[in-house]
């Protein structure tokens, strides 16, 4: 129950932060009484227009807390204008998720409210745009594409939002952020919210705010950490897919999120669990939008058990009810780890971690633990049995074994025998006749009067 309360500000209600009745309805509506703590720090500060800067951990309400404020003002302005909100987002799966709650939060407004994302056809885009939509949710590459055809003007924004900025700049969209902004030169306010807050996202921030208040939720931020019960496995690669298999039947968790390094390993795992009787749906970059918007229907209905992911897919899974999160690959980056398990324990719930250790793996099981600064404790279960080693790696390690033998054998080799020298006291008085220059040299050079 402390962490509940460390993610909630129970001393406050949300009819306590000055936001419209109709708003206040749609909150009620979503059983929500108290705020967590970024949403109580955020809002009253975004209800007087000033440039925020906020960090916290992802889980913790960051989409209310710029999305209440955001609706409260467009529905209390007397002459509303078209695209006067635009918020912008890392992934497709985020815009549809962010778009989804704000039209459940907003449901007693008139407010319209539409995403705009890669992967779906310009056409229908452009017939909601046409609408004329109070609110765009987008990723950045089509909200610059739908600017450049004049379908989506700038110049009526009031008020621009920067979801997820640490995954924006880490997937490469520094330009097209500092484009959009900088081409925004009417008065306006903006606010960053990010799970982390780099040098480089405070420069940012301040290079297109006004002086901002800067909101730093730490202690919500290694809440998500304290909260995952973590665990790591010591396995074998050619052993991961039956140990998942293992763990699924064993455990039986009601909603798995299982995160893979590649799409290609993503696919062939889902294959992999759905032929063995564990319905498992598969979300990645290759898939068509369509196929990852019925999977992500799917989720949000509940009507999923386990969810295999690559990270940049995950980053718009926003889902209360994972309970276990399955590291199949551990990631290169510790701070991809807590973006994952980040998954779960959502809004003061607990959630489980469980991490696949592969022996060449030990290093990055160390970094992780040095960033959270938490000992992850191994698990074995002695219930499984580890497989038989594949024949094609049985192969290629007899092949490494016999090339590390004959290394070791031309080491241990006798010395050639020494070459013959000529003696000649005629041609070298009292010594040896050279037959080669000397083996090393001192590599020096004498400097001479030539030019």
């Amino acid at each position: 129950m402390e962490a509940v309360q460390d993610v909630f500000n129970t001393e406050r209600t949300f009819s306590q932060l000055g936001l419209a009745d109709e708003i206040i309805q749609g909150i009620e509506k979503q059983g929500w009484v108290h705020p967590t703590a970024v949403q109580a720090a955020l809002i009253p500060v975004a209800l007087e227009g000033r440039d925020v800067l906020g960090q916290s951990k992802t889980g913790t309400g960051k989409t209310a807390a710029f999305g209440l404020p955001i609706m409260h003002i467009l529905s209390t302005t007397e002459h509303r204008q078209p695209v006067a909100s635009l918020i912008l987002v890392p992934t497709r799966e985020l815009a549809i998720q962010v778009t989804h709650e704000l039209r459940e939060l907003g449901r007693f407004t008139d407010l319209k409210i539409i995403a705009v994302y890669g992967g779906q056809k310009m056409s229908v885009q452009i017939e909601k745009l046409k609408k004329g939509p109070d609110i765009i949710v987008g990723t950045p590459g089509r909200v610059m594409d739908m600017h450049r055809r004049g379908h989506l003007p700038y110049e009526n924004v009031k008020l621009a939002v920067l979801d997820e900025v640490d995954r924006m700049l880490d997937i490469g969209f520094r330009d097209d952020i500092r484009k959009i902004l900088g081409t925004m030169r009417h008065e306006h306010q903006t606010i960053f919210v990010s799970a982390t807050i780099s040098p480089e996202i405070e420069a940012l921030g301040r290079k297109y705010m006004n002086n901002p208040d800067k909101l730093e939720l730490t202690r919500s931020q290694s809440l998500t950490v304290q909260q995952v019960t973590q665990r790591y496995f010591a396995v074998q690669p050619w052993d991961k897919n039956r140990l998942l298999l293992h763990l699924l039947k064993r455990e039986e968790p009601a909603l798995t999120l299982v995160f893979c390094r590649t799409k290609s390993t993503v696919d062939g795992l889902t294959s992999y669990l759905n032929r063995k009787k564990i319905e498992s749906h598969a979300i990645h970059g290759d898939m068509y939008q369509g196929q990852r918007n019925r999977v992500m229907q799917k989720l949000r209905a509940g009507e999923l058990s386990v969810l295999v992911a690559s990270d940049l897919a995950s980053r718009g899974l926003d889902v209360d009810d994972i309970t276990h999160v399955i590291n199949y690959d551990l990631p290169d980056d510790p701070e991809v780890y807590v973006h994952r398990i980040g998954r779960t324990a959502r809004a003061g719930r607990d959630g489980i971690a469980w991490s696949f250790v592969t022996p060449d793996q030990g290093h990055l099981l160390t970094n992780i633990e040095m960033l959270t600064n938490v000992e992850i404790p191994q698990e074995s279960f002695g219930d499984f049995k580890p497989g038989e080693i594949p024949k094609d790696i049985r192969a290629q390690m007899e092949l490494n074994e016999a090339r590390q033998a004959q290394r070791r054998t031309e080491h241990r080799r006798a010395p050639s025998a020494p070459p013959k020298v000529e003696h000649d006291p005629s041609k070298f008085p009292g010594g040896l006749v050279p037959s080669a220059a000397p083996s090393k040299r001192m590599g020096g050079r004498l400097r001479t009067r030539r030019r």
